[in-house]
């Protein structure tokens, strides 16, 4: 398995929740260069931050990217230059949100967010020999819940472009990362009742009986950048839900 050391590493959507725990652990891997993304400067600039205080090896940059315009991801492709892997990490959900409370024009968000950016971005950006991409979906399209269609539509449209992708952008690889229920920063916007009861609900629902970390679902996708000999495969780290 090769390594990370000497790499540059981008991570869009890098700058909280799992794509900060992502940028982190290419840190710990020697990356040379991490790039993080989103389209708050605020929150980039803080994350920076974050990740320089750590005293790691290796260069932080941060970039502010909208994740839904298809002329800035073509931008962002042309400033980063020639990369080795990608991380794409934007777009979370509110684990609570249902259908009903999605207008078309958050569902095209979310769309143009978690689809389009970055196919955009894949057709743009240049790679290293060993490059890789990879997204990030979710587990409703294998598990669906009550009221979360759309989500689920959403989950498996990534799935078809990941393996779409990997057939047109060979041998560059890429690979598709599915959380289940991860605790992230969105959880603290819940009210401590509804978030007991939420929290109940799924450690229920898995065989490990608890929501993962962002540590641990992070080390999927060094994993994904690692290894050399898999392309077009989805990996759910979701605690076991069948």
């Amino acid at each position: 398995m090769s390594t990370l050391q000497s790499k540059t590493i981008v991570v869009v959507g890098g700058s909280s929740g799992i794509g900060f725990a992502v940028a982190l652990a290419a840190l710990q891997s020697l990356a040379r260069v991490v790039i993080i993304a989103t389209s708050s400067s605020e929150r980039v600039s803080n994350a920076v931050e974050r990740l320089r205080s750590r005293k790691l090896p290796g260069e932080v940059r941060g970039e502010v990217l909208d994740a839904t315009d298809a002329v800035a991801v073509k931008e962002f492709a042309l400033r980063i230059g020639v990369v080795d892997h990608i991380a794409w990490t934007s777009g979370d959900v509110s684990p609570g949100l249902v259908d009903g409370d999605l207008s078309k024009l958050d569902t095209s968000a979310a769309f143009a967010v978690r689809f389009w950016g970055p196919f955009i971005l894949a057709q743009n950006v240049k790679f290293h020999p060993g490059g890789s991409l990879t997204l990030t979906s979710g587990i409703l399209d294998i598990k669906p819940l009550p009221g979360r269609s759309v989500p689920a539509g959403v989950v498996a449209g990534i799935e078809g472009l990941t393996k779409g992708l990997a057939v047109d952008l060979a041998p560059v690889r890429v690979n598709l990362v599915g959380p289940g229920a991860i605790k992230t920063e969105l959880w603290d916007k819940f009210p401590p009742a509804a978030l007991e009861k939420m929290l109940e609900d799924l450690h229920k629902a898995r065989l490990l009986q608890r929501i993962g970390r962002t540590d641990e679902i992070a080390e999927a996708y060094i994993f994904l950048m690692k290894c050399g000999y898999i392309t077009g495969q989805r990996i759910n780290v979701d605690g076991g839900v069948f």
